[in-house]
Formats: structure tokens, C-alpha cells, sequence
């Protein structure tokens, strides 16, 4: 009479055990799935369209256009630029990822001082407008290879100073960026975490942002993601523009090389 019930407890136990063993399979793609449907319609669009348009119009003290900035590329040249980014630009002795580099133009071309966006807020006024723009420019290099140039002892040195600060450990958790981001198959709720020490794994990270993020309807620059790696980490967030950012995006790059860029991307 006992074997009835310990059957129907076995088999109960096996319907359990089956799900539960397929869950990481199923659950990663049911994410590929549901990520492949977004992007068929990434709301990343409009910003690239209101971001056009932004490039195109007269603005700030000077009331000039950003048609003549210079991006890598020569100036006005949007084509295949964030694709090469970041690099050094000899007219400001400095290495410059994009927004850093839009940053130069603006003030040069149009008088906008960077304060605005050294201390603006995420999605609001001029920061609102350097996303759109950053959105424009990396979608005029989708599908293209990262092509980022480390042959000057510039970009060598913030390689160098990239990497370090990418393995980093400090604050009240001890976490570093390497933490998250630096070993195979790992995972935080449902989203994989790419390993950025690797070139599948920075080709995959570094060439999918900037992104539109389904979570809170925005739209996020590398910087505003950098920004947000620190916080989480309980660390100082980085000033806008800051060389340690600039270092990190040079470090990650130069290990994407030779991936595609699938900017603007979508994430949860």
C-alpha cells in the first residue's frame, strides 16, 4: 500500500526536477527571443531621429550647426566615426571618446560650455540633447567593424590606465569591474554578463552601446552606463568626460577590435 504514494512523491519530484534543470537554457532563450522581437522596433529610433536633426540646427552663443565637427573622420564626417572611438585628437592633445569629443565641438563650434553637461542630469536639457546626438552618431555606424586605432603612445597609455581601473578593487563591497564582467557564464537576475576581458565577450558588450533601455524608457550613452557600473558598485561616480571613463571605453574597445557594431542597441 506504501508504493502508490512513494511513486506519485517520485514523480512529483521529477516533474519538479525537469523544469527546474532546463530553467537556464530555456530562460536564456526565451531573453535572446524576446530581445530579437524589441529590436525589430528599438525605440533607440527616435532619438537617432531627433538626434539628426540636432546635429543639422544652430544652437548655443555662436548659433552654428555641430555639421563642421570632427569626429576622426574630418570634419562633418558621421559615417564610420564612433566605430574608430575613442581615439586621439591631436587639436586637444587628449584621447576622447565620443561625448568628450561632442563636448569640444559644442563649445568650439557653438559656445556651449561642457558645465552643462559636467553637471546635468541624465535625459534632461542639453544632456537630453547630447544623447540624442550620441544615438545619430552611433547609428551611422551599424554594421561596420570596430576599428580603434592604439598605434600612439596616447591611446597605449590609456590602455594601460583602462585596464588597471577595470580590475580595481575598493569601496564598501570590494567590487571591481572585472567583479561582474570578468569571467565566463555569469549572470545577475536575468541578464548574462558579458566577460569584457575577452573579444567575444567586449565585441558583445562594447558593440551593443549605447543602448535604449526597455526598463525605464530611456535611452543611455557608454558614459550614463559607466556612470551607473560605479553606483552600483557603491563607488564615487565619475565625473562626465572624466578620463577614467575615457580609459575604461579605450580598454574595452581595443578588446572588441575587429567586432561589429550593432549600435544603437537594446537592452532590458
Amino acid at each position: 500500500m506504501k508504493t502508490r504514494p512513494m511513486m506519485l512523491a517520485l514523480a512529483v519530484a521529477a516533474a519538479i526536477a525537469a523544469p527546474a534543470a532546463m530553467a537556464e537554457g530555456s530562460t536564456a532563450d526565451g531573453i535572446a527571443q524576446y530581445r530579437a522581437m524589441l529590436a525589430e522596433g528599438n525605440p533607440a529610433e527616435l532619438w537617432e531621429l531627433a538626434g539628426e536633426d540636432i546635429w543639422k540646427e544652430k544652437a548655443g552663443p555662436k548659433q552654428a550647426s555641430l555639421e563642421q565637427c570632427d569626429l576622426g573622420k574630418g570634419p562633418g564626417v558621421v559615417k564610420g566615426a564612433s566605430a574608430a572611438l575613442p581615439r586621439y585628437f591631436k587639436d586637444t592633445d587628449r584621447v576622447q571618446d565620443l561625448e568628450s569629443r561632442l563636448m569640444t565641438c559644442m563649445q568650439t563650434l557653438q559656445g556651449i560650455s561642457p558645465d552643462n553637461f559636467v553637471k546635468g542630469k541624465w535625459g534632461k536639457g542639453e544632456m537630453e540633447k547630447m544623447e540624442q546626438i550620441v544615438a545619430y552618431v552611433v547609428g551611422q555606424s551599424r554594421d561596420m567593424k570596430i576599428n580603434v586605432d592604439m598605434s600612439s603612445p596616447q591611446m597605449k597609455k590609456m590602455y594601460a590606465l583602462g585596464k588597471k581601473a577595470f580590475f580595481y578593487r575598493a569601496g564598501p563591497m570590494d567590487f571591481a569591474c572585472s567583479t561582474c564582467h570578468g569571467e565566463d557564464g555569469k549572470r545577475i537576475r536575468l541578464q548574462d554578463l558579458p566577460n569584457l576581458t575577452k573579444h567575444e565577450g567586449a565585441a558583445a558588450g562594447w558593440g551593443s552601446w549605447p543602448a535604449y533601455r526597455v526598463s525605464n524608457g530611456q535611452f543611455w550613452t557608454m558614459q550614463h552606463r559607466l556612470n551607473d557600473c560605479y553606483r552600483q558598485q557603491r563607488f564615487p561616480e565619475p565625473i562626465y568626460g572624466s578620463d577614467v571613463t575615457i580609459a575604461l571605453s579605450v580598454y574595452m574597445a581595443k578588446t572588441a577590435n575587429g567586432g561589429t557594431v550593432m549600435t544603437p542597441g537594446i537592452k532590458r
